[in-house]
């Protein structure tokens, strides 16, 4: 009989922009183990404008979680730039109804995780990142 091992646990910052025809880009800076690792994922928003902004955050983070559970980590700690959107992910409390789906599909990623969680912490060098770059139209 083999004992399982438990995944290590890999703090994840991401940070992510669109440009104007909705094609956006993520960082996320991977940090686990003594190791650190910047990851880029690109990802597609196609919502109203009104709430265009939060839909990229779930298609950012969203891509980004597929792209952990690619790479085989299990275990995984997001850390995101805004405290309230790391409250709406964390609770499910005050989604627009217009954001159902992309909230449906972002948790449905986290749940193929062993363990997950979701926090507000500082992102602003990978968001800056991903804002020039989509900036100059070459997300995607």
């Amino acid at each position: 009989m083999r004992a399982r091992q438990e995944s290590p646990l890999v703090e994840v910052v991401a940070g992510y922009a669109t440009g104007a025809q909705g094609a956006g880009v993520a960082y996320a800076r991977l940090s686990g183990e003594g190791r650190q690792n910047i990851l880029r994922v690109a990802f597609r928003v196609s919502a109203p404008r009104e709430c265009r902004e939060r839909a990229a955050g779930y298609a950012a983070l969203t891509a980004i979680v597929r792209a952990l559970w690619k790479r085989g980590i299990r275990a995984a700690r997001l850390i995101v730039g805004d405290e309230e959107f790391a409250q709406e992910i964390a609770t499910g409390r005050c989604v627009d109804e217009r954001l159902a789906i992309p909230y449906v599909r972002l948790r449905c990623a986290m749940n193929s995780l062993a363990t997950f969680d979701v926090q507000a912490g500082s992102a602003d060098d990978l968001t800056q990142r991903a804002k020039a770059e989509a900036a100059l139209n070459v997300a995607a």
